[in-house]
């Protein structure tokens, strides 16, 4: 490291140096409004000021003890466990047929696939509620879980189809001729070696599902209200110190997920070096 940085030229340091300062004035920029509403969640008062009056666990058990917060907290597990399932599945799917499919439409095809990450929240929801509503979709749990699917199921695809891009064919073929069955040989070949990247792809959906308020403010009914909705919600009708609660909770969910996404991430390169 220090024979590289003795060989910089000043102004490849001073770029080098900027480029630090720079980073770390946007990573305080996207930290500071999560720094600011956390300590607002453990307040003993019944507003949302500085300096704080005290210290209190009251909110958090608000939070815990109210069945309006904790049905949204139950939808928005049940919603997100059951998209992250299906968009896991069709995924996979849709990843190993792109892989394995040479046209000239691939491009157009995967374009297609991955255009709910690409296209606006609010025109996906606008489109999702015109074609559920016909069907009697909206307003149920089912409409949520396909809707979500859709949302979270680029993710996988782009995961998966990552991983698939360093994936030996010939080691299916094999299986292949020794009489292994497609399907034995997805299991048992396939896809231990796209576990990484699937399980990657499903922490995406998950979170994607988890957080996501704009479909869910189309589609959902008055059972359906997720924890995001009911956030949003709260703001809008009675602010209360309960909301930076769930907004820690959100939080806390989202970092478990980054932290297990970075030790898979980890994981895949110890098992590519020792491979090598």
């Amino acid at each position: 490291m220090s024979d590289n940085s003795s060989l910089r030229t000043p102004s490849q340091r001073i770029a080098w140096s900027a480029t630090i300062v720079i980073s770390t004035l946007v990573f305080i920029f996207l930290i500071t409004p999560i720094l600011a509403i956390m300590p607002l969640s453990f307040s003993s008062g019944s507003y949302l000021t500085y300096p704080l009056p005290g210290l209190s666990l009251r909110w958090y058990d608000d939070f815990i003890n109210s069945p309006r917060w904790m049905n949204s907290l139950k939808n928005s597990m049940i919603i997100g466990v059951a998209s992250t399932l299906l968009s896991m599945v069709l995924g996979t799917l849709a990843a190993l047929g792109l892989a394995q499919w040479k046209s000239r439409l691939k491009p157009l095809v995967l374009a297609f696939v991955l255009s709910p990450v690409v296209v606006p929240g609010v025109i996906t929801a606008v489109g999702l509620y015109f074609f559920f509503a016909p069907i009697g979709l909206t307003g149920s749990y089912l409409g949520l879980i396909l809707a979500h699917t859709a949302l979270a199921t680029p993710f996988v695809v782009i995961t998966v189809g990552a991983t698939l891009q360093s994936f030996d064919t010939n080691l299916a073929r094999a299986a292949a001729s020794l009489g292994a069955s497609p399907l034995y040989a997805f299991r048992r070949v396939i896809l231990p070696l796209i576990l990484p990247g699937l399980a990657s792809g499903a922490l995406f959906a998950f979170a994607t599902s988890f957080d996501e308020v704009v479909i869910v403010l189309f589609m959902a009914g008055p059972e359906q209200r997720t924890l995001p909705r009911e956030m949003f919600s709260g703001i809008r009708e009675n602010i209360s110190p309960t909301i930076t609660a769930a907004a820690v909770v959100l939080t806390t969910v989202s970092v478990i997920l980054l932290a297990t996404l970075e030790a898979l991430r980890r994981r895949n390169e110890r098992l590519k070096g020792s491979s090598t």
